[in-house]
């Protein structure tokens, strides 16, 4: 079974009427869609700290958009 931990928020009130209006809209809860917003952040997230991480590897070799198109025929 999935564990869930309540946690509480403060949302500017336009922040709050747009939840509302999607929520109304989708007839799903407001938890459903921080929930999704939540997960697609921390998926944003860790894609960012990959580039990142690669970004600063100075083993991970540098391929140029020339060399690319050359080497996917393009």
């Amino acid at each position: 079974m999935n564990s869930s931990t309540t946690i509480s928020l403060r949302l500017p009130d336009h922040l709050a009427d747009q939840l509302e209006d999607i929520a109304r809209e989708t007839e799903r809860s407001k938890s459903f869609h921080i929930q999704k917003a939540i997960e697609l952040y921390l998926q944003e997230r860790a894609d960012l700290q990959v580039a990142m991480d690669r970004l600063h590897d100075s083993s991970d070799a540098i391929v140029d958009g020339q060399e690319m198109r050359k080497k996917f025929g393009l």
